[in-house]
């Protein structure tokens, strides 16, 4: 049951976290967009010194180089693929869908992750990640909810979006996604 899947959800909605627990229990690939920058940034790579201060004002990196990584990782395999923190706006949506049309892997399943604001702040600050300050963190919600949010119609519209209430217990989450994925 080989799926392409994408987590949509706000900043600390734990978009990675299930990510992480799908991709292992049925051996697909897992793509965090922040991730692979952040590993540019660590490996001191050419595109990790263009992003660095982007990401450290709480800013997103532009959709060129974003799509760039995500298309090399992306024909690394197809196995099945998920998907996390990309797309993060309706033009890289539509730029994403002709990358997987080219490459004939399309998305099938959007898991949508809600959680409220409060929540996500604490969830964030605890992660205790360089990036991740109380002001850093409104600015990134506030991001999402203009650029990211509409996506959620966007995917509504193909009727490929479930919606999970993401301020549940881990298992429980993880428990109900295999069930959407299986049906």
């Amino acid at each position: 049951m080989k799926k392409n899947i994408l987590f949509l959800g706000p900043p600390g909605a734990g978009k990675g976290t299930q990510a992480s627990i799908i991709s292992e229990c049925f051996s697909y690939l897992h793509l965090s967009t922040g991730e692979l920058l952040r590993q540019e940034v660590e490996n001191k790579t050419n595109l990790g010194a263009q992003v660095v201060d982007i990401m450290n004002s709480g800013q997103l990196v532009n959709d060129a180089l974003v799509l760039e990584i995500v298309k090399k990782n992306l024909s690394l395999t197809n196995n099945g693929w998920i998907l996390d923190g990309y797309p993060r706006n309706l033009s890289q949506a539509n730029s994403l869908d002709e990358v997987l049309q080219s490459i004939n892997q399309p998305l099938e399943i959007v898991f949508n992750l809600s959680v409220e604001d409060d929540i996500l702040v604490s969830r964030l600050l605890n992660r205790g990640r360089k990036d991740d300050n109380e002001q850093t963190i409104r600015t990134r919600l506030k991001i999402y909810k203009e650029t990211t949010a509409p996506l959620i119609n966007y995917f509504k519209g193909m009727n490929i979006l479930d919606d999970i209430q993401g301020d549940r217990d881990l298992k429980t989450i993880s428990k109900e996604i295999k069930q959407k994925m299986a049906s």
